[in-house]
């Protein structure tokens, strides 16, 4: 049995321990958003935040999240208060086919609290998800738009 909060409330899974989260999310909790992509921790499509951190869900143990706050795409905002980068996707128009767009958000909502004025190469650095679509043009527009909603400056 491991025990976690999700999305700011405590639950227990009663999965093995080397289980990994990306699965326990999906398949367990019915926390879909959070999308399989390669399964090696290199496309990004799985990222979740644990402990305020951006992390690759399928490469994470659900033991090394025990005790620990793990926040989803489902975990991030609501359609009557988005949070900053969901709606700069929308004003950006960002996703295509969108199947890595929640991978996408939380890599970036991570990355914008540890970088709240990011240039282009610190985008380039932090920003290593995959959008097989080829979006990333607009993907740079939005980063620099949540960077200016977080600031209130929009």
């Amino acid at each position: 049995m491991v025990k976690f909060r999700l999305n700011g409330q405590d639950i227990s899974a009663d999965v093995p321990d080397e289980m990994p989260l990306l699965w326990v999310l999906r398949d367990t909790l019915g926390f879909t958003g959070t999308k399989y992509g390669c399964g090696i921790a290199v496309c990004g499509a799985c990222t979740v935040h644990i402990d305020g951190r951006a992390a690759r869900s399928c490469s994470v143990p659900v033991a090394g999240v025990a005790g620990r706050e793990v926040t989803t795409i489902e975990g991030i905002g609501t359609l009557e208060d988005l949070h900053p980068v969901q709606q700069a996707w929308i004003d950006e128009q960002v996703p295509q086919c969108g199947y890595c767009q929640p991978g996408m958000i939380m890599a970036v909502a991570a990355f914008l609290e540890q970088n709240p004025e990011p240039d282009d190469e610190a985008i380039n650095r932090a920003i290593t998800n995959i959008c097989r679509c080829g979006t990333y043009p607009r993907i740079r527009r939005a980063i620099h738009r949540a960077a200016t909603l977080r600031r209130g400056s929009l």
